[in-house]
């Protein structure tokens, strides 16, 4: 007998449908029926494959089966693609889910869209985010927020968190996103799934509407880390595109993971209840306690520098964000409108109506911050702190394989909590950032449900370019727990 096509490992699948034994067809017809049931009630698709075109291209991928033809890594694998990484398609926009670019088709596929489709992977849709990428909610969106198929009153997450959704509602089976500060990890902890921020310049940036360019890096969701792990082998690799993409061998697969030989680092700041809220600390507290049951070395160290993650974060990206969004004027880019007859007004009415509230309040302070006498006492400050951070967490792995906690202050809040408090939204992102600050890569995997039912990640933050390494230790982890095969109710089965 057959296992459920949301059961198996993608790896698996793939294996199935090469063989005949599981069509792709059938499996589309799967992941359709559950956007046709769900969407209308999370909001997860800024545009979508029309189901026949889409049911098209899977009998495409079954006529090769028959025919004997070769087929790739990730063939009749539906694909969900965040709505800032381009896609070239008539159906498919790309809006970044601002109204500025609400019309805007891309010219030219992502490289890490060009990879999907080159291993035969079905990309069927764009999923909601925050505007610009800039929000921990996905409540940003001009176009709506995206809710949590595990309470429909709480957000999922953000900025990528339509995309961590579309995998929690079985409406893909693997979902690209990008993390510019947790962007990926917080809405995987907050949906239950397990997402992956790579290392910076592992993945190329090409076709990604940048934000922070020194701080996003496009990741994968899936359901494991074991799905994730294959997604990343398709998606990464060097790109004379992209100048900040590196030129690593990235060593592809999974290895066999011995937990009682690692070491790992829980951060004292991180445990601390004034910062987070007691459910996360004992989610990971309960992780800690199985490693070490494992035969992992678990040791408690004080991270100084974390009081400085969070301004030092937000000067930068807000920098970077002032400086990529100018593009977008109405002339070169974007909607363009105008109330007068003037250059001025057209910019002004423009850049005013397309853009949303919190993005308009990043560009104003990341303009601030660069601005004549406040670069030195504010970004070029930034600056060294960042350097600070990367040269403690260097040290820090010369003793320690990963460092080990939260992935976001508290489980998911309800839909607009937050919204009136920038502040306390930006204190979200204060255990993900530093993955940012520091390029490394990162992980979120699901360790716990709260009292009241939602989802727990666990996160894990690993040595710069040993991504495999990193995937490879939490499949290792996922086998000590099940709570990555935990489906929010109306999704099991």
């Amino acid at each position: 007998m057959i296992a459920p096509i949301f059961e198996l490992s993608l790896e698996q699948l793939v294996a199935d449908i090469k063989k005949g034994q599981i069509s792709a067809k059938s499996v589309m017809n799967a992941v359709y029926q559950n956007i046709e049931k769900h969407n209308a009630s999370l909001n997860v698709f800024r545009s979508l494959l029309d189901k026949s075109r889409a049911l098209a291209w899977a009998e495409s991928i079954d006529a090769k089966v028959k025919n004997g033809e070769s087929l790739g890594r990730l063939a009749g694998i539906p694909v969900t693609i965040k709505d800032n990484i381009c896609i070239l398609d008539t159906e498919l926009k790309t809006t970044c889910g601002s109204k500025i670019l609400e019309n805007f088709h891309a010219p030219y596929h992502a490289t890490v869209v060009e990879k999907l489709i080159k291993e035969d992977a079905l990309v069927i849709g764009k999923t909601n985010m925050d505007e610009f990428a800039m929000g921990s909610s996905t409540e940003n969106s001009a176009y709506a927020a995206t809710r949590n198929p595990w309470d429909l009153e709480r957000v999922p997450g953000g900025s990528s968190g339509a995309a961590a959704v579309s995998i929690a509602a079985r409406m893909a089976l693997l979902a690209l996103g990008s993390d510019t500060g947790g962007s990926i990890r917080q809405p995987a902890s907050m949906c239950g799934v397990t997402g992956i921020k790579p290392t910076y310049g592992v993945v190329s940036r090409y076709g990604l509407v940048a934000y922070g360019s020194s701080l996003d890096q496009i990741g994968c969701f899936a359901k494991s880390a074991e799905d994730c792990a294959l997604g990343l082998s398709v998606i990464q690799g060097y790109d004379e595109r992209d100048s900040t993409s590196a030129q690593v061998n990235y060593e592809e697969g999974l290895s066999e993971i011995d937990l009682s030989q690692l070491k790992f680092c829980l951060p004292l700041e991180y445990i601390d209840e004034k910062v987070a809220d007691a459910e996360v600390i004992a989610s990971v507290k309960e992780l800690v306690s199985l490693l070490k049951k494992s035969g992992a070395t678990i040791e408690e160290r004080s991270l100084p520098l974390t009081q400085h993650l969070v301004p030092t974060y937000y000067i930068l990206a807000f920098a970077e964000a002032s400086s990529n969004l100018g593009r977008f004027d109405g002339i070169r880019y974007g909607s363009r409108k105008q109330n007068g007859d003037t250059l001025e007004s057209l910019y002004k009415t423009s850049r005013s109506s397309g853009f949303g509230t919190e993005v308009k309040r990043r560009i104003m302070l990341g303009t601030f911050v660069l601005s004549a006498g406040y670069y030195d006492q504010y970004y070029g400050k930034a600056g060294k702190v960042r350097k600070m951070i990367e040269n403690e967490v260097e040290s820090l792995f010369t003793e320690f394989d990963f460092i080990i906690g939260p992935v976001s202050p508290f489980p998911a809040f309800k839909l607009g909590e937050k919204t009136e408090d920038p502040l306390l939204m930006y204190l979200a992102d204060i255990y993900s950032v530093l993955a940012n600050l520091t390029r490394t890569p990162a992980i979120s995997i699901p360790t716990k449900l709260s009292a009241s039912g939602l989802p727990i990640g666990t996160q894990l933050i690993g040595r710069k370019f040993q991504d495999a390494y990193l995937l490879s230790t939490a499949v290792a982890i996922q086998k000590l727990t099940d709570y990555h095969k935990v489906r929010a109710p109306q999704f099991k089965g």
